[in-house]
Order: C-alpha cells, then sequence, then structure tokens
C-alpha cells in the first residue's frame, strides 16, 4: 500500500511544508472520525489536471458504521461526483449542501472541509466528512456532545488551528475518545464529561459529578504530589488559552490516568478546551512488574557470573597445586570454559534484556586465549564481519564453541615459537550465521573426523553445535595451506 508521502508526491504539487502539515493531520485526525461517527477522507488536487481530485488518505470511525467498505485511497473524482470539493477547494469554505449519496445500499452525508496551514491561508488539501446514514435514530447525549466538539475541531482545521504543532519528544499514545472525553468551556467550567471519563477521575478520589466544576481546580487538588497536580493544572490552563501542552500522567489514591488537553478556538476565538483522559493503572502496575522482574534477572546473572568467576577461581588454585602436567592442562583448559560462559552472565547482568552484543565478548575471549598461550607460541588473533546482538540462549552455547575452536588452534596450529594468526570469520544473513575460524599452520591429520575426535574441546563443540545451536560443524584443510573450522546455524 502507498505512503501518505507516496501519494502526494506522484499526484500533487504540494509542498514539503504542506505535505508534512497534512501528515501531521493524519496522525491526529481520528479524533475528528471518532467525534463525528464519520469517515474522514483527505483529498488533493490532482497536478495538470483541473478539477481532477485524488484520495490522499482515509481513516473510519471506531464510534459508529463506516461510509465505505472499500478503500479509497488513490481513488481519482472528477465532474459532478467531485462538485463538493470543487466547491471547498476554490471557495475556501466548508460545502455543507447536498443530497446524500448513495453508493450500493449505503446512504452517506457528504461534507468537504479545506484545510489550511497556520502560516498560508491557500487551501492544501480538503477533508471530507462522510457520515453513514443507515443509522437514523435520535442522537444521545453523548453523541450531541461529540458532533459539537467536532464542529469546533473541524472548524479549527480549515483556520489552520488543528492539528496542534508538533512537540519534539511527545509520545506517540494518547487518549481515545472512548477512553474518556471532557468538554471544557471558556470559562474553566465542565459543560460535559463521558461515563468513561468520570470513572477515570473517581479512581482518582473525585467525588460527585464532573459538571460545572473547575476542572483545573480539581485536577490540581487531585495527587498526593502537589507538584504533579499543578503541572496538570497549569496544562489544562494552557489549553485553554489556546497553547498545546504535552501529555501528563496523573497519580492520585492509587490510579494512573493519562491526560492531555486540546484548545477549542473555531473562528479564532475561544471556546474552551478538550480533555482526553485514559486509565492506564493497569498498565503501569505491569509496567512496573517487568522492571522488577528485569532488575531481578540481572541480579540473578549478576550472582551466576560471581558464582562461575569463583569456580574458576577454585579450578586455578587446584591446576597449581596438581603435579601431572596433564592434570593441570586439564584444569587450565576448564577454567577458560568456565571464564568464557561468565563473560555471557555478566554481560546480561549490565542488559536490559535477554540479548548480548556479542561481538565484544568474542574479542575478550580471543584476548585471554593469545594471553594464556603467548609463551608457547606467538599467534595474533582477528575478527572478520560482525555477530551483532543475539539471545542469550545462543550466545552461551557459541561463546564455548568459538572458545574451543580458538584455543585449538592457537594450540595446535603452530609450532612453539612459530609466528601465525587465526582469522574468526563472521557471515551473517539475517537470522543465519556461518562463523569460520581458520588458521595457516601444520593443517589436520589424516582421515581426521570431529565426530570420532577423541579430543575433549572437539566432542564438546560438536556436541553443542548439533545439539544446542542446531546447526552443522565442518573441519577441513584449506587450500591455501592449514585448516578451517566452519559452524552454519540459524536463529529459531
Amino acid at each position: 500500500m502507498s505512503t501518505l508521502r507516496d501519494v502526494i508526491s506522484a499526484h500533487t504539487d504540494l509542498t514539503s511544508n504542506s505535505a508534512a502539515h497534512l501528515q501531521r493531520l493524519v496522525a491526529e485526525w481520528q479524533l475528528l472520525a471518532d467525534l463525528s461517527f464519520a469517515d474522514f477522507l483527505l483529498w488533493g488536487a490532482v497536478k495538470d489536471h483541473p478539477g481532477r481530485y485524488v484520495c490522499l488518505a482515509q481513516v473510519r470511525p471506531t464510534t459508529g458504521p463506516t461510509a465505505y467498505e472499500e478503500d479509497q485511497v488513490n481513488r481519482i473524482l472528477e465532474g459532478e461526483d467531485a462538485q463538493h470539493l470543487h466547491i471547498a477547494f476554490t471557495e475556501g469554505r466548508i460545502f455543507r449542501e447536498g443530497d446524500p449519496v448513495w453508493r450500493g445500499d449505503v446512504a452517506a452525508r457528504h461534507e468537504a472541509i479545506p484545510v489550511r496551514r497556520r502560516d498560508r491561508r491557500e487551501v492544501i488539501a480538503v477533508a471530507a466528512r462522510d457520515t453513514n446514514l443507515s443509522d437514523t435514530r435520535s442522537p444521545s447525549h453523548l453523541e450531541l456532545n461529540y458532533l459539537k466538539t467536532a464542529d469546533y475541531l473541524v472548524q479549527m482545521l480549515t483556520d489552520g488551528g488543528f492539528p496542534p504543532p508538533l512537540l519534539p519528544g511527545e509520545p506517540t499514545t494518547a487518549p481515545r475518545i472512548g477512553d474518556g472525553l471532557v468538554r471544557i468551556g471558556s470559562d474553566g467550567l465542565v459543560r460535559y464529561a463521558s461515563p468513561n471519563a468520570l470513572s477515570a477521575y473517581r479512581r482518582m478520589g473525585v467525588t460527585g459529578h464532573l459538571r460545572d466544576r473547575d476542572l483545573a481546580e480539581l485536577t490540581r487538588s487531585l495527587p498526593s504530589n502537589s507538584d504533579v497536580g499543578a503541572d496538570a493544572a497549569r496544562r489544562i490552563a494552557d489549553a485553554l488559552a489556546g497553547g498545546t501542552p504535552r501529555r501528563k500522567e496523573i497519580e492520585s489514591k492509587g490510579a494512573t490516568v493519562l491526560m492531555r488537553a486540546l484548545p477549542l478556538r473555531p473562528g479564532g476565538k475561544a471556546a474552551g478546551a478538550l480533555v482526553l483522559v485514559r486509565d492506564i493503572t493497569e498498565v503501569r502496575r505491569l509496567d512496573r512488574e517487568l522492571v522488577t522482574k528485569d532488575a531481578t534477572i540481572r541480579e540473578i546473572h549478576h550472582r551466576v557470573k560471581n558464582n562461575l568467576q569463583t569456580v574458576a577461581a577454585l579450578l586455578r588454585l587446584q591446576a597449581r597445586r596438581v603435579g601431572s602436567p596433564q592434570a593441570r592442562q586439564s584444569l587450565e583448559e576448564s577454567v577458560r570454559r568456565v571464564a568464557s560462559i561468565a563473560l555471557v552472565h555478566e554481560t546480561l547482568s549490565q542488559s536490559g534484556d535477554e540479548s548480548v552484543g556479542f561481538d565484544q565478548i568474542v574479542d575478550r575471549v580471543a584476548s585471554m586465549a593469545v594471553e594464556v598461550s603467548v609463551a608457547e607460541s606467538k599467534v595474533t588473533l582477528r575478527r572478520e564481519g560482525t555477530f551483532g546482538v543475539l539471545p542469550s540462549e545462543y550466545a552461551t552455547p557459541l561463546v564455548m564453541v568459538v572458545n574451543e575452536l580458538i584455543q585449538n588452534a592457537v594450540e595446535h596450529a603452530y609450532p612453539p615459537g612459530q609466528d601465525g594468526e587465526v582469522v574468526i570469520n563472521v557471515a551473517r544473513d539475517g537470522d543465519h550465521f556461518r562463523v569460520t575460524v581458520s588458521d595457516q599452520g601444520k593443517g589436520l591429520p589424516d582421515g581426521f573426523r570431529i565426530a570420532g575426535s577423541t579430543r575433549l574441546g572437539l566432542q564438546i563443540v560438536h556436541t553443542l553445535v548439533t545439539g544446542e545451536l542446531r546447526g552443522t560443524i565442518d573441519m577441513r584443510p584449506r587450500a591455501e595451506g592449514g585448516t578451517e573450522a566452519v559452524v552454519d546455524f540459524a536463529l529459531q
């Protein structure tokens, strides 16, 4: 499906500033559709074709039936079908006259609203408000207040006062009409509060009705934190004065409510403000639980890392006391294996989720392998490519595999004292990985097969790759001499 910017670029001569204004309108106009119980269609003039108009965007109401079952974006209107749009474009006024238009079995009332920018007076687009007339019952008190508020915002749309200016860092989440709506007059007194809005305020400790009460002062007195209440009251007063304050969360009596205030200034005249509220108490409770669980998980990783480091220290002490060189070597290999796993848990203990940046872990493991073998050989290590971020369930077995392959190459590829290089090459394609550890050493013995190797390290590698990583491993001679171990696996 084409984006709004794509349709604007393909069909119209609108400037980038006008396109940005329409982008902000489309981001906010669900509010208009829900208050109006109607579809809103955004129409632009087709370049080089006077009298032809293209549908740039469409939004359906969540509060009533749609007038269009099919998507209207990219639809072209001209002639008599586009008369209401043409009048709004050329005369710069809201078009409300005309008979209902039938599409199949659905009759719809068409209105055309010219859209202007705050800084320009020419019409840049037309917003069509198309109402499905299949429901002909008398509107309720709630619906009448919704429609009155919608008419204020529609007038602001043609004056350039809606949508509100874009605020840097403003979150995209906002209360919707069904969450709770309060309309206050220019004197700050509540003219209407929807049942959900009343419920939200009652959860914060309000008793009685909201109607005819000063909402700013009422909100100021609610929270136990007076600064929060005063800040929320200032935002309501700012909206009454024509400003567009940021959204605000209010906490009181164990409840949390997200509030957004919008000015109502049709024709540039103060008509009060619209306050939208959403009870997000349960959402914030779940957020706090997640924060607590994240902290607990990080603490667990930290303790596991400490315990593994303790185990490594004990093994290192034991190795120093063992007389047999072979036993000492086995214990030192165990120290390195435990230390490599500890690195993963150390990284996870510092992370906010169960994923790790694996490159830094591999680099540290490689450095450790060189340090312990420097007395016997002069081998350097180099990494090509990047692992990126990996889930912890893959990071732990993979660090063991890479550690064993590096250690095997460092210890067995080159004779003591000989210069050499071990290269770790990483090729990542989406979720598929190919990791190659290669050297230019003396190569593999004849008839070598990793599955039949008696070396503990290679047995560990084969088991982890085929079991934990659900991948494959192949150790083979390089064409240029030496050995390469190739590990293929994919994130499931």
